[in-house]
């Protein structure tokens, strides 16, 4: 059967609080798998404010109604109100996640200081920030983590060689077609990536003619033709765990309708054998629907590699 991975960011203070445990009740409702990638220091989703200025960034606001998904008390963290430090507040949340049987990973430490400011960040600043977001790990867990997915798909070289020097298993940071090792400007990572294959909701919605009440009907038209190594779709548990949870089981039931079997990352990372993957250009690109850039799969080196193993 074809895979299907969930990988589940978590942005918030409320999101967590609130999202996840409701997905986790969909997900064991529907016995299917699931990464969640979790934000684990301060809240400061309010200082979210200035991309505003971005080109795109107020257009996409209107289509996705951020102040309902989020929260007014979310979009004044770290500006009005201090941010909650999610790893400390949530610890036991996130614990249950884990005993619950899903697979758990890093998003980041801080999700707007991250998203906004790693892409032109050097190394001394990237090191901080995934060693805090990795020892909050350790010291929810007791263990260190095995993956990372980052905030808004923003990365930068100096986190790329992090996530191989911390002896991540997989990374999913980036937006493409199935899983590679990725090539930054020649220099390899041995961390593959097995990135976000489908759009997103918030992608989505807006877009068109297309709804929260249809849209899970366009993004099943585009998993109708299962490829080799399975889809990635990114959820948000301050989305789907929330206002469009209905949307979310709609997909479920879909998607096992299609013959997938819904799993976590890993489970993809499983059925791979690392030494044939093909090496891929990683780069920052843009998506349809999402303002900005983010770090998108490029051009394949090895397009024949099969063969050549």
């Amino acid at each position: 059967m074809p895979l299907l991975a969930l990988k589940i960011d978590v942005d918030t203070y409320r999101g967590t609080l609130q999202g996840v445990p409701k997905l986790v009740d969909i997900l064991r409702r529907n016995k299917a798998g699931a990464t969640f990638l979790f934000s684990l220091g301060p809240d400061h989703t309010g200082r979210a404010i200035k991309r505003a200025f971005r080109p795109g960034f107020m257009k996409k606001v209107s289509r996705t109604s951020v102040v309902s998904h989020y929260g007014l008390t979310t979009l004044m963290y770290g500006t009005l109100l201090p941010g909650p430090n999610i790893g400390r507040r949530c610890a036991e949340i996130l614990r249950g996640v884990r005993d619950s049987n899903f697979e758990c990973g890093i998003h980041c430490w801080d999700h707007v200081k991250w998203q906004d400011g790693v892409v032109e960040a050097d190394a001394a600043w990237t090191r901080k920030e995934m060693e805090l977001a990795t020892a909050a790990f350790e010291k929810v867990y007791g263990e260190a983590a095995r993956c990372h997915g980052a905030a808004g798909w923003q990365m930068n070289i100096h986190a790329l060689r992090q996530t191989q020097a911390l002896g991540f298993t997989w990374a999913s940071d980036c937006r493409g077609t199935h899983p590679f090792v990725p090539v930054w400007n020649a220099e390899i990572i041995a961390c593959p990536q097995i990135p976000t294959t489908l759009p997103t909701l918030d992608e989505l919605i807006g877009i068109g003619d297309i709804t929260a009440d249809n849209v899970d009907q366009h993004l099943l038209k585009l998993t109708a033709n299962p490829p080799i190594n399975g889809h990635v779709f990114t959820l948000h548990a301050e989305l789907e765990g929330m206002k469009l949870a209905p949307v979310f089981e709609r997909l479920l039931t879909g998607w096992r309708e299609q013959g997938y079997t819904l799993c976590n990352v890993g489970d993809i990372r499983a059925t791979l054998d690392i030494a044939r993957l093909p090496r891929c250009e990683i780069s920052m690109g843009e998506i349809p629907g999402r303002s900005g850039t983010l770090l998108c799969q490029g051009e394949e080196f090895l397009a024949d590699y099969k063969k050549a193993a």
